[in-house]
């Protein structure tokens, strides 16, 4: 070995032992990764940051961008609610409809989101059908994981294995190159699922966690109905019909006076102020909602003209000794010594129904208040509140779904009949999603999850890295010693079961970034043709599922379905061999060799 060759194993070396023991973040690993080579000039500043422009931190970035833009136009869930009517009754028709749908969405955004969406929706299904959960939540996790094989822009994976391929001198992996064996998959694990999974899946009752933090937490709040609002000419009834909202009226004032109830029948009309009850998720959305804003926030019109990215919402608790207790908002002057408009209040036990600037404040009470920075600084040097947050809730823009569903569609059209790359087909999607304010800037710029385009920009230079010190043909001439005489289909069979099982300890871009070179070198050694090679190391990377720890969404059902560490096992083993076998098959035939 050279002296370069021999820096760069203990760059590796160091870089595999951290990623597996996660002593540090995978973030932190990349950029220390990306010091290491420019530091021991095995790459030169350039090739080493170059990760940050590469093509797959792009396409990672926007993806995110494109996920929360069909999360917050309510585009996923209301697909989620539309599978929980598709299911059916029978368990068999159940897991095949969930299954398909499942991975369908997770083709196009990111698994544990999908994961995440449809457990209490899953859980539903079971409870009314008297399914045990235990025998859903694996099946939904599985196929979630399988979905992200059918396009490249689903997973990490795929785009730092296509990051390997084009560094290399071949062609980048296309949207839906990899589309036909990933059908497969999927087929291949709704199959396993019905004919020998649900033997072997667990049959306990479930914990209903996950759904129980989808309870309504009442809010109280007020709202005033302006002339250019949708709501106009509606009742209640018929502003509620779309499931957008989930809202019960304590109050309905027009000019100064309270309506006689009932109000079933009577008509929303400009300048009206509701006093309402809602969820914590349409607080946030009454505040972005065209036509309908917060009452308090209306009154103090020179705050609420403030640019409202500018502004924020945080949630307030009063303190037990607190001064403010048994005094209202009016009393406490509060939007001129803080800064802030109180729009949202709970408390517990309480139905509350008397103008917000009038309640008493108690100890325990939440605030749900509007302000901007200065506001939240001068809140949080504030004795008599504790427990200052963010106010977490996401609100829906359900009028911008037709769009962020066309910005999407278009995106991905464009890139899979390659009239633009992927990488500006994609930028082009996400500037769209921010231009039609379908998002606000700020939002979109929170939906990146930055670890992930860190550690992908770290993971490209080592990949190149490997290929130009030829520590990748050096490890490749060391396996082609050993198996290089074996059939293509037990090549890649070996590969695949072992990369499996690596990726149950490492995520699964680590283990492509690390994995991809040498499967690439040793597929030139033999004189083959890499796609397949590299194509088999990301497929086990996303697919192996034999423990809890191997993917997230594993974790996100473990609890609620009651699972224990050999459930995994017991199911995610056999479906990996076979995952093993059907890649080992088709690949070769889909990429030549």
């Amino acid at each position: 070995m050279t002296t370069e060759q021999i820096v760069y194993f203990v760059i590796l070396f160091i870089a595999f032992y951290l990623l597996f023991t996660e002593k540090l973040k995978n973030d932190i690993v990349a950029v220390l990764i990306i010091l290491a080579l420019a530091i021991t000039r095995i790459l030169d500043p350039k090739e080493a940051l170059a990760g940050f422009g590469s093509e797959p931190a792009i396409i990672a970035a926007t993806v995110f961008v494109l996920s929360e833009a069909l999360h917050q136009t309510g585009i996923s869930e209301l697909i989620g609610e539309l599978i929980g009517r598709l299911v059916g009754r029978g368990y068999k028709r159940v897991i095949a409809i969930l299954m398909m749908c499942v991975a369908g969405l997770a083709s196009v955004t990111h698994h544990v989101t999908i994961t995440a969406m449809m457990l209490p929706i899953t859980l539903n299904i079971g409870k009314e059908r008297k399914i045990a959960g235990s025998k859903l939540l694996i099946p939904l996790s599985f196929a979630a994981s399988l979905g992200t094989t059918m396009t490249v822009i689903s997973a990490p994976a795929f785009l730092v294995a296509s990051g390997t391929l084009q560094s290399a001198g071949y062609h980048a992996l296309g949207i839906f190159s990899i589309t036909p064996l990933g059908l497969a998959l999927v087929a291949t694990g709704i199959l396993f699922m019905l004919a020998i999974g649900q033997f072997i899946l667990p049959n306990r009752e479930t914990s209903m966690e996950a759904g129980e933090r989808a309870k309504i937490t009442n809010y109280f709040t007020e709202v005033i109905i302006q002339p250019n609002s949708s709501f106009i000419g509606k009742t209640l009834a018929q502003v509620k019909t779309s499931g957008r909202y989930h809202f019960t009226v304590v109050s309905w004032m027009r000019k100064g006076e309270r309506l006689a109830e009932p109000l079933g029948d009577e008509r929303i009309q400009a300048g009206d102020i509701l006093h309402l009850h809602t969820t914590p998720e349409d607080i946030t959305t009454f505040r972005d909602e065209k036509g309908v804003d917060y009452h308090p926030v209306k009154r103090f019109q020179p705050f609420g003209q403030k640019n409202q990215d500018d502004l924020q919402l945080v949630q307030a608790v009063v303190a037990s000794n607190s001064e403010f207790v048994n005094l209202n908002l009016r009393e406490i002057d509060f939007r001129r010594r803080f800064g802030g408009v109180v729009i949202g209040f709970y408390r517990q036990g309480e139905f509350l129904q008397e103008e917000l600037s009038l309640i008493r404040l108690k100890a325990g009470d939440v605030l749900v208040i509007q302000a901007d920075e200065d506001a939240v600084a001068r809140l949080e040097h504030t004795s008599g509140f504790s427990m200052l947050a963010p106010h977490h809730e996401d609100g829906r823009v359900y009028r911008k779904a037709p769009i962020a569903g066309a910005i999407v569609l278009i995106g991905i059209l464009l890139s899979a009949f390659r009239i633009l790359p992927v990488e500006i087909a994609m930028l082009s999607a996400a500037l769209a999603i921010v231009l039609t304010k379908t998002l606000s800037l700020k939002q979109a710029y929170k939906a990146i999850d930055i670890r992930i385009y860190i550690f992908i920009a770290g993971a490209i230079p080592l990949g190149t890295a490997m290929q130009s010190t030829g520590a990748a043909q050096l490890m490749a001439d060391g396996l082609r010693s050993l198996i290089g005489n074996w059939h293509p289909f037990w090549l890649l069979f070996t590969i695949y079961m072992i990369v499996g099982l690596i990726t149950q300890l490492m995520s699964d871009a680590a283990t492509v970034a690390l994995f991809a070179p040498i499967a690439l070198s040793f597929a030139q050694a033999l004189g083959h043709q890499p796609e397949a090679y590299v194509i088999t190391v990301a497929m086990a990377a996303v697919t192996a599922c034999i423990t809890p720890t191997g993917h997230h969404g594993n974790l996100l059902v473990y609890g609620p379905g009651r699972y224990q560490f050999m459930d995994f096992v017991r199911v995610g083993l056999p479906l990996t061999v076979l995952m093993g076998i059907v890649v080992a098959a088709l690949a070769p035939i889909l990429w030549a060799l």
